[in-house]
């Protein structure tokens, strides 16, 4: 049966790996919804390659450029962040949350509260609304497939297994580029070589918070909602050749684990094809070739985001959102030259320890805390930016 489909950031990294895979398989998917945030030109193109029914941009001032694209076709446009949730509310099988930051979040919890199956590659709407995001899954019965080739690695280890038969879930991580480096040789570190990941092929952002390992703090907070066997139970293993992407280890002693090239194809694939599989043109897995596998434990003292993830995750509430917020507040202050690479977890630090906000009880309540933990994380820069002027 064809599988009717819709894909929530399609101009981006994971939209555009999910529709290469469309593309080897049309005859098995059938576009609903594609969306962007203003790549017009980039979203009527893809709309057109894979007959989709909607195409929608966030940015209002997208719409013309959109629209003109796409006339004389049948494809519906529309703009705007109410535009999305209503693509989201469009009658798919399947749909690929992949929309970068907190803007995700409605569009998300739409298509969950419609029941479906969600593909989710938005670390940033698990992190920030984890609680309210697995009462919506729970309460209408939706499927919530992760697409973070650590969280789906997991799910494909645990298989339909018990959770209780979890002894501990270890996700791995690859160290980014500064996985050797000094305090002091941190300290120098600059944009263009914060960007440069060894192993992955990622925008800016990503590839920063990979350097500061706050990824896989914030892949922490996102498995502790994903596979609830507490926060004792979730571990931290860096392992620079990014081949073992997580494992689960049982009561048994038994430990699963998922292998595969450094490539978002396959994960994605994973969750396109669920609960089957399909075949992809990726790249196999060439142990022989590897040689060998290594691991090693984070340092906590040069990566101090693993601690602050896990401290956030103890206390609840609004933490994990303002640690989110603070972090791309942070990561945006760096790469533009604003402050030093160290500075990116101290002033999250700064700002869980100086914006106290009562627990989120709705969405609205969480983009409150997200935009006043944004004010005063950017308050801060500028503050320690006019004491050294």
């Amino acid at each position: 049966m064809t599988r009717a489909i819709s894909i929530f950031g399609a101009t981006g990294s994971v939209g555009l790996s999910t529709l290469d895979l469309v593309r080897q398989h049309r005859d098995a998917y059938r576009v609903v919804a594609l969306t962007a945030n203003g790549n017009a030109a980039g979203l009527a193109e893809l709309a057109r390659e894979f007959d989709a029914e909607l195409a929608v941009v966030a940015e209002d001032e997208a719409y013309p450029a959109l629209k003109k694209a796409l006339a004389g076709t049948r494809i519906e446009a529309a703009a705007g962040a109410d535009a999305l949730v209503d693509a989201a509310k469009r009658d798919a099988d399947w749909t690929m949350a992949a929309i970068v930051g907190c803007a995700g979040l409605p569009p998300t919890m739409a298509a969950i509260e419609q029941g479906r199956t969600v593909a989710l590659a938005n670390k940033e709407a698990l992190v920030s609304a984890g609680d309210l995001m697995m009462a919506a899954v729970d309460r209408s019965g939706a499927t919530l497939l992760p697409v973070d080739s650590e969280h789906n690695a997991i799910f494909q280890c645990l298989a339909g297994a018990k959770l209780e038969q979890v002894r501990k879930i270890t996700l791995t991580a690859s160290g980014g580029p500064f996985r050797e480096f000094s305090l002091d040789r941190m300290r120098a570190v600059t944009p263009a070589q914060a960007v440069a990941h060894p192993n992955w092929d990622m925008g800016a952002k990503i590839s920063v918070d990979s350097a500061t390992m706050m990824n896989k703090g914030l892949e922490l907070i996102e498995a502790y909602h994903l596979f609830p066997v507490g926060l004792d139970r979730l571990d931290i293993l860096v392992h620079p050749q990014s081949v073992i992407h997580s494992m689960v280890e049982y009561v048994d002693c038994s430990t699963l684990a998922q292998l595969g090239s450094p490539d978002m194809r396959i994960p994605i694939a994973s969750a396109l094809a669920w609960p089957e599989r399909i075949a992809t043109n990726c790249k196999p897995l060439d142990l022989g070739t590897i040689g060998q596998l290594s691991f090693e434990q984070p340092d906590h003292v040069r990566f101090p985001a693993l601690r602050l993830a896990r401290a956030v995750v103890n206390e609840g509430g609004a933490k994990p959102a303002i640690l989110n917020a603070a972090n791309e507040v942070a990561v945006a202050a760096f790469l533009a030259s604003r402050i030093g690479f160290l500075d990116i977890a101290s002033l999250v630090e700064e700002t869980l320890g100086g914006y106290q906000p009562d627990m989120p009880a709705t969405l609205d309540d969480l983009f409150s805390i997200d935009a006043a933990a944004r004010a005063y994380a950017s308050a801060h820069i500028n503050k320690v930016a006019h004491a050294s002027a």
